[in-house]
């Protein structure tokens, strides 16, 4: 089997011409949790084997035909193969082999996947196929879990504003309104996620590309403390920026990521006190009362950004007051000077080439190329970012001598002590501001605001953010998500796990997009 995307023929004959398929109960997947699955597999009414061929039933119906959300590179050929090898342990022992057990992963494809080509949306590193699985896929095996698919996203991570690569022809649509952006990077896990073409997924966010996904897809997603996570094995932007992460619909089953993914890895030094910083299960934190008494401090200096939708603005008052009526304590509004005083442009260290040529090495002999300036050669990339890629081949000073990176380390200093004192001021658990001030844009327009909040703190602090589904917006034809951005300290995940999950309790906004229906059975 081409590990290049299978054709909806191939998907389906491997589904329906399966003895399982037909014997098994009918379970549907759409927005099914972690818990559900694993409730269903200990009953004896639902196999590993059986939910996959369930998801390859929906992609084949779904991704490349009906709404076409063009959401995924490729289809994983040994995905129902690991699916039997699951399922006969599970029989053999009659437990679960851990705590993702048979659950079906979409990837962003800046992951590496030692059975899979991992391209970053590039048509230079097509069939690129690295020596083994970054270290986050890894854990999820080892865990259980299943790679079911490796999803689109903005070529080498460049824009959070839509999902177009060189990988895969056309833009990944957003199936709450099929003309509107996934944003980006992580558009195509988001879609794909938010679609039920996989029950969670896996992102990474230099800038917003978990949390503007999600907050576009009624998702759940969690760029977590810098040092939490890995960045092994995945293709960099900007390593000092760079975090992989879950996305899924619920705050349960992110956090059921999250528990496997956050620890010490020898690979990744800035890893070297997960261990230590972590609980030893962020489960324990999903508690629907969450809010109770926690002080959540309100940033109209990010949400009432210039030319902010004033829909997005009065959900955002809508979920403020939900929290208050929660329980948590409302400090409106919070100030940040050093948040006004330091452009964005003087928080970021041009370091792409240096970094993307150590991934490059690391891949060995059978790189595809070997380095940026190879890439630019070569013309294999999107036209939309050849001015990119050319501006960092033209950079030649590593991160250590060149002056914007000591600027950025030093402004990166004076946020963190800025936001710190505030909180501390405050007395505040957390800080909450629209993920975007502007709902999902029409596809091709790069126009209109766009509303991205989560370039502004989180990334040149190193605190963990997270989003949660806040509600909904009308569209032009369509109601349009938007999320809520809850952003704290470092190493704050146990707090803001509470306050999103009683927040999420709370109003239930998530709902499934009509694009991508249940199937008939």
């Amino acid at each position: 089997m081409p590990r290049r995307l299978m054709t909806a023929g191939v998907l389906f004959a491997a589904v329906f011409s399966s003895p399982m398929a037909a014997q098994s109960p009918r379970f549907a997947v759409e927005e099914a949790t972690i818990a559900q699955i694993h409730a269903e597999m200990l009953a004896g009414r639902l196999t590993a084997r059986a939910l996959v061929e369930r998801y390859l039933a929906r992609i084949a119906a779904y991704d490349q035909h009906g709404p076409a959300l063009n959401a995924l590179v490729t289809v994983n050929p040994t995905a129902l193969a690991r699916a039997d090898e699951l399922d006969a342990e599970f029989r053999r022992s009659g437990q679960l082999t851990g705590p993702l057990h048979g659950i079906p992963f979409i990837v962003k494809d800046n992951y590496d996947t030692h059975d899979l080509p991992t391209t970053a949306g590039s048509l230079s590193l097509a069939g690129s196929l690295p020596p083994d699985d970054a270290f986050q896929v890894r854990m999820i095996r080892e865990a259980g879990a299943i790679v079911l698919a490796k999803a689109n996203m903005a070529e080498f991570a460049f824009t959070p504003y839509e999902t177009v690569s060189s990988i895969l022809p056309g833009y990944t649509k957003n199936p709450y309104g099929l003309d509107r952006v996934t944003a980006g990077s992580s558009g195509g896990t988001a879609a794909a996620v938010a679609a039920s073409f996989g029950t969670v997924g896996v992102g990474t966010d230099t800038g917003n590309s978990i949390r503007g996904p999600s907050a576009h897809q009624a998702l759940v997603g969690i760029r977590s403390t810098m040092g939490l996570t890995s960045r092994d094995g995945i293709v960099p932007l900007y390593l000092d920026r760079d975090i992989g992460g879950p996305m899924a619909r619920t705050v349960a089953d992110a956090v059921a990521v999250l528990d496997v993914i956050a620890r010490s890895d020898a690979a990744d030094s800035v890893t070297a006190d997960a261990d230590a910083r972590r609980p030893a299960s962020y489960l324990t934190s999903l508690d629907p009362d969450g809010l109770a008494g926690k002080r959540i401090g309100v940033s109209h200096q990010i949400a009432d950004r210039r030319n902010a939708d004033t829909a997005v603005l009065r959900v955002f008052a809508e979920a403020v007051e939900a929290m208050r009526r929660a329980g948590a304590v409302i400090v409106d509004s919070v100030w940040i000077p050093e948040q006004a005083d330091i452009p964005l442009g003087q928080r970021w260290c041009p370091r792409f080439k240096y970094d993307l040529e150590q991934y490059l090495a690391s891949l060995g002999p059978t790189a595809p190329v070997k380095t940026l300036d190879e890439i630019v050669r070569s013309g294999r990339f999107h036209p939309t970012v050849r001015g990119s890629l050319e501006y960092f081949a033209g950079i030649d000073q590593p991160p250590d001598t060149h002056p914007a990176c000591g600027r950025a380390r030093a402004n990166q200093e004076k946020l963190r002590a800025g936001v710190r004192r505030v909180m501390a001021d405050a007395r505040l658990d957390a800080i909450v501001y629209p993920t975007w001030s502007n709902p999902p844009r029409l596809i091709g327009d790069l126009n209109t605001p766009h509303g991205d909040n989560s370039q502004d703190l989180s990334p040149h602090t190193g605190f963990p953010a997270l989003t949660v589904p806040m509600g909904w917006v009308r569209g032009r034809d369509t109601d349009l998500p938007v999320g809520l951005q809850i952003l704290g300290d470092a190493w704050s995940e146990p707090t803001l796990i509470k306050i999103a999950y009683g927040f999420e309790q709370a109003t239930h906004h998530r709902r499934a997009p009509a694009a991508t229906p249940p199937l008939t059975p």
